[in-house]
């Protein structure tokens, strides 16, 4: 059997004490200024970094791109507030790695089961499109979180972005494992999935189907099954 000393080694080794940056986190000044400027025109929103979601001991972790300025940013909870966690959250029901109701605010009751829930960044960004310069940052976050799994062996990777973040701490090279819906990307004790992330606009165009997000979840719990 695999121990977590063993798998923390094959993770790079710039973890942070913390899995999630402080409420006033001045790492990236860009997103502090689009968090001051949130904070002062909705004070009652989260408006701060975004903590994962989900038990630590879980053998699943689903990495999402960064907050939705009205879902996570708004709420507190990943992918809760906006169609993504729709979509999210209804899949996970169905496949067994949540239960409860879904009603998109963090106190509807709903509990991920083996499965836990981050973001490569954990500020909403200008746009939804956080800058190089910003994901390396907030990687030290991640990787925290990737090592303190001590049963992780599947990882979700919504989007090339989440999926580029996640290659550096699992030592990978892009060309090794090259972004695709549906691949699966071993390494060493873990499995990389890649789905393309569940947004309106990916849905809306078609580019993702709910039967093309449903065989990524399906094919990872026949695995971990």
């Amino acid at each position: 059997m695999t121990t977590s000393r063993s798998k923390a080694a094959r993770l790079s080794h710039q973890a942070s004490p913390t899995l999630v940056p402080d409420r006033d986190c001045p790492l990236c000044p860009r997103l502090v200024a689009f968090r001051e400027a949130n904070r002062a025109r909705e004070p009652l929103w989260h408006n701060a970094p975004v903590p994962p979601f989900g038990d630590i001991k879980a053998r699943l972790l689903i990495v999402g791109l960064a907050p939705g300025m009205q879902g996570a940013n708004r709420t507190g909870r990943p992918f809760t507030g906006d169609y993504a966690g729709d979509l999210l959250y209804a899949t996970l029901l169905e496949f067994g790695f949540a239960t409860g109701t879904y009603q998109a605010r963090p106190d509807d009751g709903l509990k991920l089961v083996d499965c836990r829930i981050a973001n490569a960044v954990h500020c909403v960004p200008p746009q939804n499109k956080p800058l190089p310069v910003e994901i390396n940052t907030c990687r030290q976050f991640l990787v925290a979180n990737l090592e303190a799994m001590p049963k992780l062996r599947a990882i979700v990777a919504l989007g090339r972005i989440a999926h580029d973040s996640v290659l550096k701490p699992l030592k990978l090279k892009a060309s090794q494992a090259p972004f695709g819906h549906g691949s699966v990307h071993q390494a060493g004790a873990f499995r990389l999935y890649d789905s393309y992330h569940c947004s309106r606009y990916n849905t809306n165009t078609r580019v993702l189907t709910t039967d093309m997000f449903r065989s990524v979840f399906a094919r990872i719990k026949a695995d971990l099954d």
